[in-house]
């Protein structure tokens, strides 16, 4: 009898995944209100996939298509583009940009996986005129183009280590530094090959592990079931290069390796073949694979009743991500039918902190589909211990390396004092905060941070490891700089402001004037001659200014206190005519007259 094993991480991917719940969203909101919903290139590299897109009204089309799209729009028929997951030149982006803003009723959203996100900014700000780019990747792949549309100054390209060292030799040129990077679905192994080709060529050559972790995984676990198969069955779409990685790989190791695209492609299983395995490329919908594993299980004519029914329900396998049906809500947490030859169990602390009887009553009804991981998996009982918690938390990292590619500000709570730095819990992520990024003096108490409320922004991420590194100086930075440039853009020559002293110098007065700061200089603080500015005012003084000069290039403010109603002349005048006999000091004397102080 033969064996059927599907492969842990095989289909959908998180960038992929993303995308299609993305589009369902877009989709719903778009029903029954006209919107015609485009994509901007193939959203992901499976025919089969794309086929379904076009039942739904959903087309890819090419960038020169933008425009014409865009112009059609219109108030009972707006226009939605999706960029696809494999992303697109920053040309193109910048002119769907510009088309949103003069068409009303047209506008895109972008699709583009976290990880090639991730490349595109370590191109655009990792290259210039004195650095080269290496990116080992297919250089006619979408992805690989709209990365190098990105970089500045000279880039390498090749899909293998060789080609990428003819392309360095082909280079007449020094370099004050190279940057290499390889395409999120490409070859770990080639990945390592270029890495020491490039140590040899280069002594300050900077790396970059782009290959994204689950693309790692596919290809290992895939190589692992290679080479325990007699057969390999490969499904994804001709033009995946994540896909043909994975057949290249399964083909060195197992020599009945086949590469399919949908069910009604399976070849007939040689008759020697008794341990059959099936992985699948990142753009391959779940339901393919089961579909495929469905077909070569009821070709097997000598299968009983029973081991047909056993073998239509799926293994589960410690560390994978299933997805099941509520049948029974419990005081202690509730049943799952997961299609599979055990029943699913959530414990309520595997599905939140402190979660009661009426929390799960409230969250779950019979008939949800509910996502988990499994923790254990005990055939003897027929039951298989699962935790949602730990799903959430996946996406929620997911999350978080999204928040760090666009540069987000967050906001989370000190929850300890640690060696080196505070940890921050950002939602259900904690990040560590090195102590050169909390914004407190070198010799500060850190436990003073701990339970506030802090602004931070991540400054790195270790994906394998899921760590992540925050700032609270860099935080507090932006947000000034963002402050004083809101504040700068309301400025006004001639506009008084109510100001705090914030300092003063031996010339004059600094005023705080609502997040910029302005000098007002000894001259326009009196009437008189004053010799220092603290003969007129004191720090955390609120005084009314206005502003008389503004130099926005040096972003200096020059600023006046003084008016004629603060004249001493003006004011004299006023109580005094001629005639009037008043008190007087002699000041000085001079051979044409006296000078004296009234």
């Amino acid at each position: 009898m033969r064996s059927i094993t599907v492969a842990k991480n095989a289909g959908f991917c998180f960038g992929v995944q993303r995308a299609a719940d993305r589009l369902t969203e877009v989709l719903k909101r778009a029903s029954g209100t006209g919107t015609r919903v485009f994509t901007l290139g193939e959203l992901i590299h499976n025919p089969v996939y794309l086929e379904r897109l076009k039942t739904q009204g959903v087309v890819s089309v090419s960038p020169d298509m933008a425009e014409t799209l865009a112009a059609s729009s219109t108030i009972d028929s707006p226009v939605i583009l999706l960029i696809r997951t494999h992303g697109i030149r920053k040309g193109e982006r910048r002119m769907l940009e510009a088309l949103s803003q003069q068409y009303h009723y047209f506008s895109f959203e972008d699709m583009t996986c976290p990880f090639v996100q991730r490349i595109q900014k370590i191109a655009q700000t990792h290259s210039d005129g004195q650095t080269l780019f290496v990116l080992l990747g297919t250089k006619e792949h979408p992805e690989v183009q709209s990365i190098l549309s990105y970089a500045e100054g000279d880039c390498v390209v090749g899909a293998t280590a060789e080609e990428v060292a003819a392309g360095i030799k082909a280079q007449k040129k020094t370099y004050e530094r190279v940057v290499a990077a390889s395409q999120t679905t490409h070859s770990k192994e080639e990945w390592k090959k270029t890495q020491k080709i490039l140590q040899k060529l280069y002594t300050n050559c900077i790396f970059f592990d782009t290959i994204c972790n689950v693309t790692e995984k596919r290809q290992s676990e895939a190589e692992e079931l290679a080479r325990n198969s007699d057969c390999m069955i490969v499904i994804g779409g001709q033009n995946s290069a994540n896909t043909t990685q994975l057949y290249r790989i399964c083909a060195r190791f197992c020599r009945h390796t086949f590469r399919i695209e949908n069910p009604s492609d399976l070849p007939p299983i040689p008759a020697d073949a008794r341990t059959i395995s099936i992985t699948a490329g990142a753009s391959t919908p779940v339901d393919i694979i089961m579909e495929v594993q469905t077909k070569m299980s009821i070709t097997e004519e000598t299968l009983s009743f029973e081991e047909m029914l056993d073998g239509s329900l799926k293994s589960l396998h410690t560390g994978e991500v299933v997805t099941g049906i509520v049948t029974e809500i419990s005081d202690v947490g509730i049943y799952l039918d997961l299609g599979a030859k055990v029943t699913g169990f959530i414990p309520a602390e595997q599905i939140a902190d402190d979660c009661t009887s009426a929390g799960l009553r409230a969250m779950f009804k019979k008939g949800d589909e509910v996502k988990a991981f499994v923790i254990r998996v005990d055939d003897t009982n027929g039951m298989a211990t699962l935790s949602k918690k730990r799903v959430d938390q996946d996406q929620n990292w997911f999350k978080l390396v999204e928040e760090y590619e666009a540069g987000t500000i967050l906001e989370g709570t000190v929850a300890a004092a640690v060696k080196g730095g505070v940890i921050i819990t950002l939602g259900d992520q904690k990040a560590f905060i090195p102590a050169s990024h909390t914004g407190l003096p070198r010799d500060a108490q850190l436990d003073s941070l701990v339970g506030t409320t802090q602004k931070v922004k991540l400054i790195d991420i270790d994906e394998h490891r899921k760590r992540a590194l925050a700032s609270i100086r860099l935080a507090r930075n932006e947000v000034r700089k963002a402050e004083q440039e809101a504040a700068w853009a309301n400025l006004e020559v001639g506009r008084h402001y109510k100001g705090r002293v914030k300092n003063l110098t031996t010339y004059g007065a600094f005023v705080d004037i609502g997040g910029v700061d302005g000098m007002v200089h000894n001259s326009e603080l009196s009437w008189k001659h004053i010799k220092h500015p603290s003969q007129v005012v004191s720090v955390g003084d609120e005084i009314d200014v206005y502003i008389k000069e503004l130099d926005f290039d040096k972003k200096r403010i020059s600023l006046g206190y003084k008016t004629e109603e603060m004249d001493t002349w003006s004011i004299y005048i006023k109580d005094h005519n001629v005639g009037d006999v008043v008190d007087a000091k002699i000041t000085s004397m001079l051979p044409f007259g006296a000078f004296a102080e009234v």
